[in-house]
């Protein structure tokens, strides 16, 4: 009898066994279907730990957003040096990555014009925020030659840049509750960085005559340049490089600089400089002497890792080559 209880017993036991472990299956099923659900409710999709991944398509605007969003965000610029935003296309590998992104951040106002499809796209998926949606229209300029569209080069008036510093600070708070503080701290420092660059280009800028304060570059990017920092601006090509240059835009310039007895012209690091080398030996052509003034960077920032990578590098270089060749 001992033996059949014992039998029976064991007999049993492997069911209870496998009841139990059914139960335990069924409580790890239901937390894991549990902590899905909040990690795909959560503001940040519950990933409060991993950096925010951020596709920025300029490299000013990558520079910002590296910059406040500090140790929390990982950030990836689409253009890099060199780069023209006006012709720049999408690959398929920069669709991938803003199908990634948390948050994508653009200028706006028609600068990657041949990325609009794409950006369109995207925002119906995720943020994809323009910065210089907080700049009031007022403060925007409309060249007559740009079809009515605003010209979208803002970085170069540094006091807009910060409307578009602060665009981006709300837009990682967006996304990124949870470290809102950081955001704003970083943000703060960032724009008193940037209050010392303006004063220090006004300083700069000062040191040219006001008669030499004539600005020749290869196409009209610095226009809110000129109006903050009090210097007439001329470029050979329109607003947007989509344009072509004509054979009549490269006279029209040589007979300006030849009126104005202007000595210097810039080429730039984004657009190729044969035209401006043409501007350069049409005014030799008429008697007066015309040199290359140095290299600026319009619409990218230089190489990564130099002074020139950053967005304050950037504008740092551009006045100190603008100032020793007017000086």
């Amino acid at each position: 009898m001992i033996q059949e209880g014992h039998g029976e017993h064991a007999k049993r036991r492997p069911r209870r066994a496998t009841t139990m472990r059914w139960s335990a299956m069924a409580v790890v099923i239901v937390l894991g279907l549990f902590s899905g659900f909040v990690l795909l409710s959560g503001p940040f999709a519950g990933r409060a730990r991993a950096a925010v991944q951020v596709v920025a398509t300029t490299g000013m605007i990558a520079d910002a957003a590296r910059v406040v969003g500090g140790e929390h965000v990982n950030v990836v610029g689409l253009m890099g040096p060199g780069v023209d935003p006006h012709l720049y296309k999408a690959s398929q590998g920069d669709v991938r990555r803003l199908a990634a992104a948390d948050i994508i951040f653009y200028n706006g106002l028609s600068l990657e014009g041949r990325m609009a499809d794409v950006l369109v796209r995207m925002a119906r998926q995720k943020p994809t925020v323009a910065v210089s949606e907080y700049i009031p229209e007022e403060l925007l300029m409309e060249p007559e030659a740009f079809a009515g569209h605003y010209d979208p080069h803002i970085w170069f008036d540094v006091a807009l840049w910060k409307m578009a510093v602060e665009r981006i600070r709300d837009g990682l708070i967006e996304v990124d509750p949870a470290n809102e503080e950081a955001y704003r701290q970083n943000a703060a420092g960032y724009l008193t960085d940037l209050d010392e660059l303006d004063a220090y280009i006004r300083s700069r800028l000062a040191e040219i005559p006001e008669a030499n304060r004539v600005l020749v570059t290869a196409h009209d990017a610095f226009g809110y340049f000129g109006r903050a920092y009090g210097m007439e601006v001329v470029g050979l090509q329109g607003i947007s490089t989509d344009t072509e240059v004509g054979l009549r835009d490269i006279q029209d310039l040589v007979a300006f600089l030849t009126e104005r007895g202007i000595k210097a012209v810039f080429v730039e690091s984004s657009i190729p400089r044969r035209s401006l080398e043409a501007v350069v030996e049409g005014a030799k052509s008429r008697g007066h002497t015309v040199t290359i003034g140095g290299e600026l960077f319009s619409d990218a920032l230089g190489e990564h890792g130099t002074p020139e990578g950053t967005y304050i590098g950037m504008m740092r270089h551009n006045v100190d080559t603008i100032v020793a060749s007017l000086k």
